[in-house]
């Protein structure tokens, strides 16, 4: 006898990178955290914040952070609501878009926590696959029967960017939201939050995770439509970000020069990673994200996944159909690329011998 509901039964739960243990000395070069340190009012903050504060509970609706967003990207205040991380916001939208039955679509392949939370909300997922370069079926999309679509922009595990227009087209076509993942898009050329201005069915998430360096933290932010995100505000917990969260989120929004900085470096090796891991034979996606897509040349690319980790260095492989080929890279510092780019050499002399 099962106490679950018939669709947590079956299901298989989100499989997340892996993290190693405290005493392992790896290159993490797996899950798309950012290499470099959060800003230092981040540090600040967390020095000075007042024990007294973990005793009361936290602004509910995490205003502080709220009123930085809304300056950073020209809205206000009732466009914004805070979550812990996108992930939280994620949910959010099942749970208050999407109804047990109703469909939710996406392109795949793309971020693999979607499919669980239909599941957990016994929701009908309607995936639709993308071009063979990657690229977005917009058209599909634009078409689909579904009261949510989520575009993962730039898309994950692929790194592939989408223009900012051609999601404001979807949004004129498609009858439902358009949620608009962009937990890389500080790593790309543009931002689809202009739209939210002037489209009252579009909703972009975004998270600190990446490129504030605060994946730890666990923080993101939601904007939209006042009324998108008065909605999904009658959906959250009560207090679902707590009191440190709140200033150490807010510190590092603040600090655009420094996030800046390091997106830059993180795009500079990135160009770097892809024009080596090409000289070494892979075949590497556009990326316009921290992360690279490549297939590797022997189409052994679980092989090459055991091998780095053998070696110390963690990347990402999924045994799914259009990714069974390939590894997905994190950019690392220039010295953890380095190292990858080394044991890859090394591996490649190996196999010739």
């Amino acid at each position: 006898m099962s106490y679950f509901r018939k669709n947590i039964d079956e299901m298989t739960g989100y499989v997340p990178g892996e993290q190693p243990g405290a005493d392992q000395r790896v290159i993490k070069l797996n899950t798309n955290e950012n290499p470099y340190p959060p800003s230092p009012r981040v540090l600040q903050v967390l020095r000075e914040t007042d024990w007294t504060v973990l005793r009361k509970y936290p602004d509910p609706m995490a205003n502080k952070v709220r009123d930085i967003a809304a300056r950073l990207f020209d809205v206000g205040r009732r466009n914004v609501v805070c979550g812990n991380g996108s992930d939280e916001l994620l949910t959010l939208v099942l749970r208050a878009f999407v109804g047990e039955g109703e469909r939710i679509a996406w392109p795949t392949p793309t971020y693999s926590l979607y499919p669980v939370l239909a599941e957990i909300q016994a929701a009908e997922a309607v995936e639709i696959p993308t071009r063979d370069d990657f690229t977005l079926p917009l058209d599909e999309l634009a078409h689909v029967d579904a009261k949510v679509v989520v575009v993962c922009n730039p898309n994950a595990p692929t790194g592939v960017f989408t223009p900012v227009e051609a999601i404001a087209d979807l949004a004129d076509c498609f009858g439902g939201v358009v949620v608009v993942d962009e937990a890389y898009a500080d790593f790309g050329p543009g931002s689809a939050i202009p739209a939210v201005s002037d489209k009252p069915n579009v909703l972009v998430l975004r998270t600190l995770s990446k490129s504030y360096s605060l994946a730890g933290l666990r923080f993101g932010f939601a904007v939209g439509p006042p009324d998108l995100i008065a909605g999904l505000v009658k959906a959250k917990d009560s207090y679902n970000t707590d009191a440190v969260s709140i200033e150490v989120a807010a510190a590092a929004l603040q600090d655009q020069e420094w996030m800046r900085a390091n997106v830059e470096k993180i795009r500079s090796e990135r160009a770097r990673l892809t024009q080596r891991l090409t000289q070494l034979g892979f075949d590497v996606t556009p990326s316009e994200s921290n992360f690279l897509l490549a297939r590797v040349p022997d189409s052994g690319a679980e092989a090459c996944y055991e091998d780095l980790k053998a070696r110390g260095i963690l990347v990402r492989y999924w045994n799914l159909p259009r990714l069974a080929d390939k590894v997905r890279i994190t950019v690392g510092t220039p010295g953890q690329n380095d190292a990858l780019l080394a044991a890859l050499e090394t591996r490649r002399e190996e196999k010739r011998a």
